[in-house]
């Protein structure tokens, strides 16, 4: 095992896309980061929170799943708040979105399933995807022509066909026709439609509920999933749902069902965030404003980029160029990091800016002088 274990690595080393944990420290102008709204880093909010807290502190652990101890009130509360804010019946929350995305799917599907997943959906979908009993077919990306076609094929096939997307995929920062999919599901009545908002919910819409609210989807969406480990600075994922959804997936969904609850600090965090959310215009803006200024700024420097979000691409091609690249810019103050295949296709790895509102305009003139 010990000679199978090295020569992988050391093929891994060979072609640039071995990885190595290491613990972060501040090195410059962060460009890795989700903390979208700058939320993780905000103090004063953190210490309006911890006041809250002063008369009854809260558990650091919830010692036990959902459905022995672990349900605690303040999963009520979270949840509830999530169902009134996004108008859905119910919510309910999971350890993570990892958690959550790859046991949805497992959960719902059948034999008599069919998936049909956005060629670039994230690794956690994918996971999903093959643990379920669902047969699956990919296609191509935001190609909803092509997407109506195997709908139009394979419609009487199935009792079902989920549909599953992000709203601002997580490597291209581009994103999805949420209208379009919403009038396809309007026309094929078997269609179920899974949105993951990961990278869209509290940036996007005018109170921060994500790219549903922003496009005026609310309430179309059959599957809203989103994460509180991004732009909410907290820990753990979510969908809005139906109350028979809600109640199937906890009784069926095996990583809901056989893991320790969230603590509920985080529970009462996450509440604390949701309830401010809308208040948080400003971030959104200055979100905005330097994300279309490096879009733009990197065009007029020739370089072609997908992107209509905060995640912005410097596309490359292969390992080593990528590497040094991305070696060059942090020597430079810019923590930026290098994505490689398998997350990205091979022969497209890139410099993967993730922008927050802590970024300014200075800064931006700065990334674009030195490229």
């Amino acid at each position: 095992m010990e000679r199978f274990l090295q020569e992988r690595l050391d093929a891994l080393e060979l072609s640039g896309g071995k990885r190595t944990l290491h613990v972060h420290k501040a090195q410059g102008l962060n460009l890795a980061s989700n903390d979208y709204l700058g939320l993780a880093s905000n103090i004063p909010l953190q210490q309006e929170f911890l006041r809250t807290l002063e008369d009854k502190p809260p558990l650091f652990s919830a010692s036990s799943s959902r459905l022995l101890t672990g349900n605690v009130a303040a999963y009520e509360v979270l949840e509830t708040t999530l169902a009134r804010l996004f108008g859905t019946q119910s919510a309910l929350v999971f350890n993570s979105g990892y958690h959550m995305n790859v046991g949805i799917l497992p959960a719902l599907c059948t034999d008599k399933t069919l998936i049909l997943a956005d060629k670039l959906v994230h690794a956690s979908l994918i996971d999903g995807i093959r643990l379920s009993k669902g047969k699956f077919l990919r296609y191509a990306h935001n190609d909803l022509n092509h997407l109506e076609t195997l709908l139009r094929t394979h419609h009487e096939a199935y009792e079902h066909i989920i549909v599953v997307t992000e709203s601002i995929f997580s490597m291209d920062g581009d994103e999805a026709d949420l209208k379009g999919l919403v009038a396809l599901k309007h026309r094929y009545e078997k269609m179920v439609l899974y949105v993951d908002e990961a990278h869209g919910v509290g940036v996007r819409g005018e109170s921060g509920l994500g790219c549903v609210q922003g496009c005026g989807c609310m309430g179309e969406i059959d599957i809203l999933a989103g994460t509180f480990g991004k732009a909410l600075a907290s820990v753990g994922g979510y969908i809005a749902c139906s109350a028979l959804m809600r109640e199937f997936l906890v009784n069926h969904m095996r990583t809901l069902i056989f893991t320790t609850a969230l603590p509920p600090i985080n529970l009462l965090w996450s509440t604390f965030v949701l309830e401010r959310l809308s208040g948080f215009e400003n971030a959104r803006a200055q979100l905005a404003k330097v994300s279309t200024l490096l879009r733009e700024g990197l065009v007029q420097k020739g370089y072609a980029h997908p992107s209509s979000s905060h995640i912005i691409p410097l596309m490359v091609g292969e390992n080593a160029p990528t590497l040094k690249k991305a070696r060059a810019l942090q020597a430079l103050g810019f923590y930026a990091l290098p994505i490689r295949p398998p997350t990205v296709p091979k022969g497209t790895s890139r410099i993967r800016f993730s922008l927050t509102s802590l970024v300014q305009e200075a800064d931006i003139r700065a990334i674009l002088d030195v490229l």
